[in-house]
């Protein structure tokens, strides 16, 4: 049966909740902790070592520490623009991507001093595939473009056997994923070489063996063409850390799956929040959060919530309140953050329902909740090690844990 492995995509070490949640994680017993540089800007890395370093020595000794380097976002961007990096594939505007060995030396120093280690666990090369990704983009040849990512991750691979005679890093890998596509399909990045890649670069530098360990790739109940590759992986000695078990892709559109509890107190604070803003001032308030309330149910999932909540309702109420007098902003914000709070979980709720009705094929059977169905699943297979999953919440790591 597959362990679980604390992933720390949004975690940060300003949320209270997160660090508690990481506390109760290592104390319930979790033997591993997934990060990366660019999760959260690098405060990810710091939150988990700061809570490591609260515990004795044995008990930092137990957690294996996996983290990645790739990606050129925040704080990485703004050094790029300052001194470039080496053989950058400018995805878009606001992801660049490196997995050249001198970005994966200065990403580990960073990565170490955050995680307050002197070693690295174990090391990946987080998302390589960007390179295939923008070669398609300029309509590249797929074969010189293969030779080439090949030629790529070998000399990564040669700067991480480096990093193992260092003792900066005891093992290292490849989180992909493109490992989960279709052979045939544009964006698949090819596995089967991976380990021939290790043994030459291993031999490169004088190693008696490689070091390469570890995959990572998405896996879930609706997505399971990586299945083949985890299986691969297993018969050639490697470990498989399955990510998105709960996030699943379905004819191109995205499922949270999971079902959660109606709020109880939802149309409480709407009403009060309706009331407050029934005035001229704040009437644009009232007109959005009337709106709001009647389109709850439209999201795809919640992830669409979350992001029309940053790019477009948060910058509208900023612009409301501009002229707000400072008393009355600090009791209406707090109310305003209530309610944000009662309706994710309103439209969670909902999402839930139509997620669970839409995908009642692919859960026959299923007696319990979608996310306890979805996870036994994973459980199921003999192909995977560790199953990743978010707990930013102390409530989540002992929902899992249990």
């Amino acid at each position: 049966m597959s362990n679980f492995a604390f992933g720390t995509y949004r975690i940060t070490d300003q949320n209270p909740q997160h660090i508690q949640a990481l506390r109760d994680a290592i104390e319930s017993g979790l033997s591993m902790i997934d990060t990366s540089t660019n999760y959260m800007d690098g405060s990810a890395e710091i939150a988990v070592g700061r809570v490591l370093q609260e515990f004795d020595d044995a008990t930092q000794a137990r957690v294996e520490i996996v983290s990645k380097y790739g990606y050129i976002q925040g704080s990485n961007m703004l050094s790029h623009k300052e001194e470039a990096f080496e053989e950058v594939v400018e995805f878009d505007a606001n992801c660049f991507h490196s997995i050249a060995p001198s970005f994966m030396q200065d990403q580990l120093t960073k990565s170490l001093k955050r995680l307050q280690r002197e070693r690295l666990d174990c090391y990946l090369i987080h998302n390589p595939e960007y390179y295939l990704l923008d070669a398609l983009n300029k309509n590249a040849d797929k074969d010189s473009t293969l030779d080439a990512m090949y030629n790529r991750l070998y000399e990564a691979f040669v700067g991480l056997e480096k990093e193992v005679q260092k003792g900066r890093i005891t093992s290292y890998g490849v989180s992909s994923n493109s490992f989960a596509k279709k052979p045939n399909d544009p964006e698949f990045l090819p596995y089967e070489d991976l380990i021939t890649l290790a043994d030459k670069a291993s031999e490169a530098v004088g190693n008696d063996t490689h070091n390469f360990t570890t995959i990572q790739l998405p896996l879930n109940i609706l997505e399971q063409e990586g299945l083949k590759c985890a299986a691969w992986a297993k018969a050639n000695g490697l470990r498989v850390l399955a990510n998105r078990p709960l996030n699943a892709q379905k004819d191109t559109k995205m499922y949270r799956l999971a079902e959660y509890e109606e709020s109880a107190s939802y149309y409480a604070y709407l009403n009060e929040i309706l009331d407050v803003c029934d005035n001229e001032q704040l009437k644009p308030l009232y007109n959005l959060f009337e709106e709001l309330d009647v389109n709850r149910h439209k999201f795809g999932w919640i992830g669409d919530f979350d992001t029309f909540l940053y790019a477009q309702i948060l910058p509208h109420i900023r612009k409301t309140l501009e002229n707000l007098d400072e008393e009355s902003l600090e009791a209406l914000l707090a109310l305003i953050d209530i309610f944000f709070q009662e309706y994710r979980k309103m439209v969670a709720y909902e999402c839930g329902q139509r997620t669970k009705k839409e995908l009642q094929s692919d859960f026959e059977g299923c007696e319990t909740t979608l996310q306890e169905c979805a996870i036994a699943f994973l459980q199921a297979q003999q192909s995977v090690d560790y199953i990743l999953v978010g707990m930013r919440k102390p409530s989540y790591v002992h929902e899992i844990l249990a």
